[in-house]
């Protein structure tokens, strides 16, 4: 099994990474300020004006280590990788499977599950953890019609028809969201689910992180040999990694959604990080994004017993394995696609 290591964010402007022997050199106004073995990368991502040489482009791209480039707040630009891991034979069963509804629909029903049931999860642990900070009936009511969502899952309906529930989980979810705030309310306030641009400061972090998490889940991807581009519940659009949004849906709850509120709650971030442009949209500063990026990477690093393969394993490494477990399932070698769920 693969091994994932570090991600390499790079957030100061102006920085540039070349090749120094088998080292990656972060060199910024012309001097070295870092330097890591390349054996210890996993992938680098780069946010704003930072460049990189040739050389080291090429480097990476032996080593099978990508190279991301970003806005410098966190719209994702272009990529720079090796060749693409993986036989022929699974992406075109991939795409056979894409163009069959039957397939599709299975999928897609096995995404949404886990999604919801992940939901439903953060909403029931507030509640066993924070009944005297929440309206705990309210939260009820939305933990159970998600659990009447998940059985209704189980029928054989059509896609559109999963999508639908999908859209009332989400509202089901989201319209309790503000509850699961539970310090500094004033400041961090979340209203209703929105994005392009995020306009209030817990959107800002939670786009941010979608961001991040997209990106870990499209390099688990390719990985194993999976086109990241063409889904099932999100279909091809182009430059839209559908695979990627469909099975980065299982960890939003689990993944990013714990953790903006555990910044938030925790006063990691403070409002002072945060500005609004004339446009409406709100986004972080320098220092609160490299705030972000630690304690997500930080998180990456936990160990957790994963629920199907039952194998103690780094957060980070979520992703691979539920990479692998669908291209085995695509492949024919099990019966279904185990999502994965946390209880």
């Amino acid at each position: 099994m693969r091994k994932h290591l570090n991600t390499l964010f790079v957030t100061t402007q102006g920085t540039y990474l070349s090749k120094e022997g088998e080292t990656v050199a972060v060199k910024v106004e012309g001097k070295i300020r870092l330097q890591l073995p390349i054996h210890t990368l996993d992938g680098i991502v780069c946010f704003g004006q930072v460049s990189c040489s040739p050389f080291l482009m090429g480097f990476c791209a032996e080593k099978d280590v990508a190279i991301s480039f970003m806005t410098e707040y966190g719209r994702f630009l272009a990529k720079v990788q090796g060749p693409v891991s993986g036989n022929v034979f699974l992406r075109r069963e991939q795409y056979r499977w894409a163009d069959n509804h039957e397939k599709t629909a299975t999928i897609t029903r096995s995404v949404l599950h886990g999604k919801i049931f992940n939901c439903r999860t953060v909403l029931n642990r507030v509640i066993r953890d924070h009944p005297d900070k929440i309206p705990v009936e309210m939260l009820r009511e939305s933990s159970d019609r998600l659990s009447e969502i998940l059985m209704l899952l189980k029928a054989d309906i059509s896609l559109d028809h999963l999508r639908g529930y999908e859209g009332e989980a989400a509202k089901m979810y989201f319209r309790v969201f503000d509850h699961l705030i539970t310090a500094r309310k004033n400041d961090f306030v979340f209203q209703e689910r929105n994005r392009r641009p995020p306009l209030d400061r817990v959107n800002c972090l939670l786009s941010f992180l979608y961001t991040m998490l997209m990106h870990d889940v499209r390099s688990a991807l390719e990985t194993v040999g999976l086109d990241p581009a063409v889904g099932f519940l999100h279909r091809d659009r182009p430059g839209r990694p559908g695979l990627a949004l469909d099975m980065m849906e299982e960890f939003r709850p689990f993944l990013v959604d714990r953790l903006v509120l555990s910044l938030i709650n925790l006063s990691q971030v403070r409002t002072k990080g945060f500005k609004q442009m004339e446009s409406g949209a709100v986004l972080m500063d320098d220092e609160t994004r490299k705030t972000v990026l630690t304690s997500y990477q930080k998180r990456k690093q936990d160990e957790m017993m994963h629920p199907f393969t039952k194998e103690k394993m780094p957060i980070g490494l979520l992703f691979y394995t539920q990479a692998q477990l669908l291209a085995r399932f695509v492949r024919g070698d099990i019966d279904g696609y185990p999502v994965f769920c946390w209880r």
